[in-house]
């Protein structure tokens, strides 16, 4: 980015704003020890403590850890090799495809994992012991809020490859809940044909939601020549529910099928999913008579773009 163009974002927000957040930033990692090269008195800074913690219980494709964490692939290698030396993890080709590497904790790095935990549970418990019982309410809630909009703030929806990696990922995942949520499973190969040719231009498209890098959420539309777009497979990960995102990923559906030319909108879904049937109620959808034979549907909707 340029300088003219630095000056011009800047020129956007108030300079108080921006003194507050870097004050704030500053503030955060001095108190959770970010500068500490033995971050909570282990021999390593916080990138690799995180990265171990990140791993878990269960081996892990390090790409998925690479995007999650938003981290570059040469940083990360750097700190995958400082943790195998460290003998805390272990690195292997994936057994379905040689080219995909996956990382998963020895047992020394479990037990490493399980001290890291205690000792973030005791600095926790440090920062909050010197506050009153109120403040420390105050201090925690404003840590939810700031959690909840620093999550908005890094949340971006893009169009996708109907046949991308990470577009099958959320597709599997959302067919997975649907599976789990309807009295009587879900089968896909029951529901309509909704195919990857039906979801990519000119007949329609795909968006997927991020946080930082990590795919969160999706919604496709299929677009008919009647001037109707059909809204499908809108589902956001459970880990990033309560921030909003259902509602921007139906919005922003919406505004893309009406710049192809979409006049109405079309949904059809099931009783079990009493969430989203509230929020396209709050979106402005009616509810109208069934305009198709989806087997899985009891309720369809409709709204003029």
């Amino acid at each position: 980015m340029d300088k003219h163009a630095i000056s011009d974002y800047s020129q956007r927000m108030p300079s108080q704003q921006l003194a507050r957040v870097r004050s704030f930033n500053r503030m955060v990692t001095e108190a959770i020890g970010a500068l500490d090269q033995r971050f909570l008195g282990r021999d390593r800074p916080l990138g690799a403590a995180r990265l171990l913690w990140e791993i878990g219980s269960d081996d892990v494709e390090i790409r998925s850890l690479r995007r999650r964490l938003g981290l570059d692939s040469g940083y990360c290698s750097r700190l995958l090799r400082s943790l195998e030396r460290d003998g805390l993890v272990s690195v292997t080709a994936d057994q379905a495809d040689g080219r995909v590497r996956r990382v998963r904790l020895t047992d020394a790095g479990q037990v490493e994992r399980a001290e890291l935990d205690r000792r973030s549970d005791d600095q926790a418990q440090a920062l909050l012991d010197p506050l009153l019982p109120a403040d420390r309410a105050r201090l925690v809630g404003a840590m939810a809020d700031v959690e909840r909009l620093l999550a908005r703030a890094r949340t971006s929806i893009t169009e996708e490859p109907a046949d991308s990696a990470d577009v099958a990922r959320c597709f599997a995942a959302y067919f997975g809940e649907l599976d789990a949520r309807f009295e009587a499973g879900f089968d896909v190969r029951r529901s309509n044909r909704a195919d990857v040719a039906d979801l990519k231009p000119p007949a329609g498209f795909v968006l997927l939601a991020r946080i930082a890098r990590d795919p969160v959420g999706c919604g496709a539309g299929r677009l008919h020549a009647d001037g109707v777009a059909e809204l499908k497979r809108m589902w956001v990960a459970r880990r990033s529910r309560g921030l909003g995102l259902g509602g921007r990923i139906l919005t922003e559906l919406e505004r893309r099928a009406a710049a192809r030319g979409a006049t109405v909108a079309r949904l059809e879904t099931n009783h079990s999913l009493t969430e989203a049937i509230a929020m396209y109620r709050r979106a402005g959808y009616r509810e109208v008579k069934a305009f198709n034979d989806e087997p899985y549907a009891d309720h369809w909707f409709e709204k003029r773009l």
